[in-house]
Parts: structure tokens; C-alpha cells; sequence
């Protein structure tokens, strides 16, 4: 019998971030250009493949990390991250740090010369990139690994779709299933997003409820459900709600109003139908061999091009 189809998803942005900070700047190419965030990603993803065996890859990309759609619903949303000003005085792109930015073409490359599919969307973060993949491999009944160091994810998690998280680095990976997320937020997993609304999240700049904490808000998910039917309870006076609860609501009504459209992954962009799956040994060797002499990443690309090899041998 075939083997079943697995897809791994993977939040680009957060794993070469955490590889920049996590593996020394003294990791450098010969000319001397670091390249610790190239030889750090390129090892997260050797190991993510060895120890979770997927079928399928996608790298997913973020062309807009703070789209117009979510500031003009919520002007706040990551505004603590807009480092500079144009001449204008409106806010410019988010910086990325100046070590940092000539990395990232150089291990799309290195995926590129492995044979390893990425992709991004105009407009879109990546959340909203595989969001919509992982919504569209669980409707055709394949399993999804999203890998990722964002909480924000966790909603996506479904019987066949478990989110990889990060937060504590590769090695502390914590499997998100449906008994996971319920376990640990004691909220259902499709609701997460509605937990994340109510208690606030300064990582993105969503300000929550003004009183209405984590316990509060797992309660209030539990019992209601979406942020729609519990603004919908307040309104109407449901007896199953608290005056204290349904007043801090319907004092955040406009807030709660637009959030959901913020926090939720998209899952309706335009990504095409990809080729995602995983080649028994890098798609171009010679492109391989050149960007490991140039950046002085032969170890790094030789434990790719063995994870690779060995994965296919388990096939």
C-alpha cells in the first residue's frame, strides 16, 4: 500500500529568527559573511525530517508580516514592531536585523537546491499561507505537521493536523493535538483563536478584554464557544453568564467585533497546487555543492542531504 501522506508546514520566519539567536555569529561563511542563521535553519529542518518522517514539505513565507487587512481592523496589531519611520512619518516595514537579511536568501537557496518546496503570498504572513494548506491537505484526509513558534497556530489543530511548537526549541518540541490544547489551555483546539481575543496577546499588539484573564477566558470559551456566540450570550442577557463577564463583553464589543478577522489564519489564499513532495536526494547537487563551498556549509548541507537519503530508505 502507498504510504499515507504527511505535510510538514513550516513557519519559515520563526525557525531562521530562532536559529539567528541561537547559533553564534562566529559561524561564518570564508569571505567572512555570518551565516549561522543558514547553518542553524538548514539543521532544524535535517532534524525535523529525521524525527518526524513527513512525506511532503512546504517552507512557508511571509511577503506582508503586518497586512493592511489586520491594521485597519486592528491599528495596534504588531505596531510594537515597526522599528523605523519613512519621510512621511508613516510607519516602514519591520527591520530585520542587518546580520540577518542576507541569510534568508541564501537558505531559500539551499531548500531550493535540496528540492524542497517553499512559498508565499502576496499581501499574506505566513500563518495565512498555512492556514489555508493545512485547511485544504485535511479536507482531502492527509495529515498536516505544522511547525511553528507561534502560538497563534494552535487553532489549526485538528485529528490530523498537529501543530510542532517551537517556543522552547527544536529539541522541546511540544505536539499539539486536540487532547494537547485542551489539557494545557482547557479550551477546545478549533477555538483557541477565540481564548487568544479574550485574554489579549502583547506579542501582537491585541489588547484582549480589559478584565478578563486566561482562567476567565477558558472558561467563557468553554461554555459559549466562538467569540461570536459569546457576544451574542451577552447581548441577550443569557442567564449563563456572569453581569460581571457580560458587562466587560459588551464594553469591548467593537473590539471583539473585528479580532476574529485579525487572529484567524486565512484560509483562503491563492496558493497554487504545489510540488511538495520530499526527494530521495537533493534535486540539484551541484547547486548544493557550490552554495556549501561559497558559505562554508558543508556540514550543515551534508547532514540535509543524509536526512534526506535516509528518509527515502524508510520508505
Amino acid at each position: 500500500m502507498p504510504e499515507a501522506k504527511r505535510v510538514m508546514l513550516l513557519d519559515s520566519a520563526s525557525l531562521y529568527f530562532r536559529a539567528f539567536y541561537g547559533v553564534p555569529e562566529s559561524v561564518t561563511a570564508p569571505d567572512g559573511m555570518p551565516v549561522n542563521a543558514v547553518r542553524g535553519f538548514t539543521d532544524m529542518v535535517s532534524t525535523l525530517i529525521t524525527r518526524y518522517r513527513p512525506t511532503d514539505f512546504v517552507a512557508c513565507l511571509d511577503y506582508d508580516w503586518r497586512p493592511a487587512f489586520r491594521v485597519d481592523l486592528v491599528p495596534s496589531y504588531k505596531a510594537h514592531r515597526v522599528m523605523t519611520e519613512t519621510a512621511d512619518g508613516e510607519p516602514d516595514v519591520e527591520e530585520t536585523p542587518d546580520l540577518l537579511a542576507p541569510q534568508v536568501p541564501v537558505l531559500l537557496e539551499v531548500l531550493k537546491a535540496a528540492g524542497l518546496c517553499s512559498v508565499g503570498a502576496a499581501g499574506f504572513e505566513a500563518d495565512d499561507v498555512i492556514a489555508t494548506l493545512a485547511h485544504r491537505h485535511d479536507q482531502r484526509g492527509e495529515l498536516v505537521d505544522v511547525v511553528s513558534g507561534d502560538r497563534d497556530l494552535i487553532d489549526l489543530t485538528t485529528e490530523r493536523v498537529r501543530v510542532l511548537y517551537t517556543g522552547k526549541g527544536i529539541a522541546k518540541i511540544v505536539e499539539f493535538t486536540p487532547d494537547e490544547v485542551r489539557q494545557q489551555y482547557g479550551v477546545p483546539a478549533e477555538h483557541y483563536a477565540d481564548f487568544a481575543i479574550l485574554r489579549g496577546d502583547p506579542s501582537d499588539g491585541l489588547p484582549g478584554v480589559a478584565g478578563i484573564g486566561v482562567k476567565t477566558a477558558a472558561i467563557v470559551v468553554s461554555e459559549f464557544g466562538p467569540i461570536e456566540q459569546i457576544v451574542a450570550a451577552a447581548e441577550s442577557g443569557d442567564k449563563a453568564m456572569s453581569a460581571s463577564v457580560r458587562a466587560k463583553v459588551l464594553a469591548a464589543r467593537d473590539y471583539l467585533a473585528v479580532a476574529p478577522a485579525v487572529v484567524r489564519g486565512r484560509q483562503d489564499v491563492p496558493v497554487p497546487e504545489l510540488d511538495t513532495a520530499i526527494p530521495a536526494a537533493p534535486a540539484d547537487l551541484d547547486m548544493l555543492a557550490a552554495l556549501a563551498e561559497q558559505f562554508g556549509i558543508g556540514s550543515a548541507t551534508g547532514r540535509l542531504t543524509t536526512a534526506l537519503e535516509k528518509l527515502a530508505s524508510l520508505r
